[in-house]
């Protein structure tokens, strides 16, 4: 278990990168620790696993303070870094051997813990090849191994999927999954739909502050509210009207352009069970104003991780208020809201193919 209290960091200059979180971290659980660049996610990291000192506040590691008994909380945590500091020259085994050593495992066990590591991450035919002509994917694979060299109870993954393939991906992804089975996985990432699918919980931190606690499926409220997405063709004017009319304040609207000339597509968010496709289909229709599309949808963990870090700006079209400028925003009468071209999509690539 790791409990967090009252943690902040002040750097030089005033600059508060953590400030006053407390949070618990329960064992056989994968949290997902998410929070855009520059919300203090590494710092946080990097004070829980003792690489860094806190301004002040607490962190325990099943009851051992990180500061004043750093060996023995240091011993039940397995670190990997985002890039992870692999000796080149060296093959997996012998690099394996070093971090063993390193991590005071005794020297009767080293030979069976490094032989478990290999294997729960698929390294028995790369172990004897040198590092630097693995590829990234198995790179990735020789620092998570390094990771449970000692049995720690917990892992700390930061990024561990960035730069890899799609099939690297999931092989990743699966291989985080089965630590479940004796470890408590803390993983941080960018990639919403990888938290989305690996994490029984998800913190969620924004300028140094905890904005959100809680188990995936229930973060922010999502199983009390749903998404009507649909595509009109006309005016964003003329279709809130009719919105508004239909459904009055049962609904929290956002636009934007849509791919289809002369169309608009429109994001209502309401509560759960509430059906409104017949009572829409028919207003529409009456204000002779085609609907191209109309589907349900569950509230995102990306829509939450919008609502808790920007208030609701975003390139998707969205319905939570408070949006900054370029963002949209909920729907008031007598407000147009901005429309806003669909977010760009990053594409991965792969360095090179698997052995």
């Amino acid at each position: 278990m790791i409990e967090v209290k009252h943690l902040t960091k002040i750097y030089n200059g005033g600059v508060k990168a953590v400030d006053d979180i407390s949070f618990t971290i329960e064992p056989g659980k994968i949290y997902g620790f998410l929070g855009p660049n520059g919300a203090g996610k590494s710092t946080t990291m990097n004070i829980i696993t003792g690489y860094l000192a806190a301004t002040s506040g607490t962190v325990t590691i099943n009851g051992f303070d990180i500061y004043r008994d750093a060996k023995k909380a240091k011993a039940c945590i397995g670190y990997l870094p985002e890039q992870p500091p692999l000796y080149q020259e060296l093959t997996p085994r012998e690099y394996l051997e070093i971090c063993a050593g390193l991590k005071h495992v005794p020297k009767a066990k080293r030979a069976a813990q490094i032989k478990d590591a290999v294997k729960r991450t698929g390294l028995e035919k790369m172990q004897d090849r040198l590092i630097r002509s693995l590829s990234k994917g198995y790179k990735q694979r020789v620092g998570l191994a390094q990771a449970l060299i000692g049995d720690p109870d917990i892992i700390i993954l930061d990024e561990p999927t960035v730069g890899l393939d799609p099939i690297q991906i999931i092989e990743i992804r699966d291989l985080i999954k089965s630590l479940k089975k004796k470890h408590t996985v803390i993983l941080s990432s960018h990639i919403l739909s990888e938290i989305e699918e690996i994490c029984d919980s998800i913190i969620i931190i924004d300028k140094g502050r905890l904005k959100a606690n809680n188990s995936t499926e229930n973060i922010g409220n999502a199983r009390d509210r749903e998404v009507l997405l649909m595509t009109v063709r006309g005016k964003q004017a003329a279709a809130r009207s009719v919105i508004l009319g239909a459904a009055g304040d049962k609904v929290k609207i956002g636009f934007r352009e849509s791919a289809e000339p002369g169309c608009i597509d429109i994001k209502l968010e309401h509560e759960a069970g509430l059906d409104l496709r017949e009572e829409l289909s028919y207003a529409f229709a009456m204000a002779r104003i085609p609907v191209l599309a109309m589907s349900k949808s569950n509230v995102s963990l990306e829509d939450v991780f919008i609502e808790y870090t920007t208030g609701g700006k975003s390139d998707e079209p969205t319905a939570d208020a408070g949006a900054g400028p370029g963002g949209p925003a909920e729907d008031k009468p007598g407000e147009a809201p901005e429309e806003n071209a669909a977010a760009p999509g990053a594409d991965a690539g792969r360095e090179e193919d698997d052995q």
